[in-house]
């Protein structure tokens, strides 16, 4: 077996570069886009979606390089971009805002707010349920929440009120 060719990217290197982080700032931006809701409670219709994008995507980042050191070449390229996003972020609050956004109330003060449910694409029932794995009762205990809020990670966190 001929090892230079199986490592040898066939498209030129610096394209091998762009092509992954074109299509990493891309899937950014259309996850910013399509909303927390999304991230964190992913059904199947979510996973069909994800699976696709990552086949569609897939030719855009390696065109017609199916090489072992291309491949290699386009991994380290797209770890690479995390890891600088990953550093600019810690030292810009203003672009870690801009790219995770803020935290989104869901109640507060025991009252379901709704038009920021309907902005995140988020169901009652996802809250109940989001409500539950917090061990209360949606039908009983919302007098009991201060403030619920989806993280930027899709979470739901659920703050009570103070004991008297």
């Amino acid at each position: 077996m001929d090892w230079t060719a199986v490592l040898r990217p066939e498209i030129p290197w610096i394209e091998k570069i762009v092509r992954p982080f074109i299509v990493y700032l891309f899937l950014l931006l259309a996850f910013r886009l399509a909303g927390k809701r999304e991230l964190g409670a992913m059904s199947s219709f979510d996973l069909v979606v994800l699976l696709t994008i990552s086949n569609v995507l897939q030719n855009a980042m390696i065109g017609s390089d199916n090489s072992l050191g291309g491949g290699i070449l386009g991994a380290v390229a797209m770890l690479s971009a995390n890891g600088l996003l990953a550093r600019l972020m810690l030292r810009s609050p203003k672009l870690e805002r801009a790219l995770l956004g803020e935290p989104t109330p869901l109640i507060e003060d025991g009252r379901i707010l709704r038009d920021n449910m309907r902005r995140e694409v988020m169901t009652v029932a996802e809250l109940e349920r989001a409500i539950r794995k917090h061990d209360l009762d949606p039908a009983t205990d919302l007098v009991v929440i201060r403030r619920a809020l989806l993280e930027q990670d899709g979470s739901v966190s659920i703050m009570r009120q103070e004991k008297a």
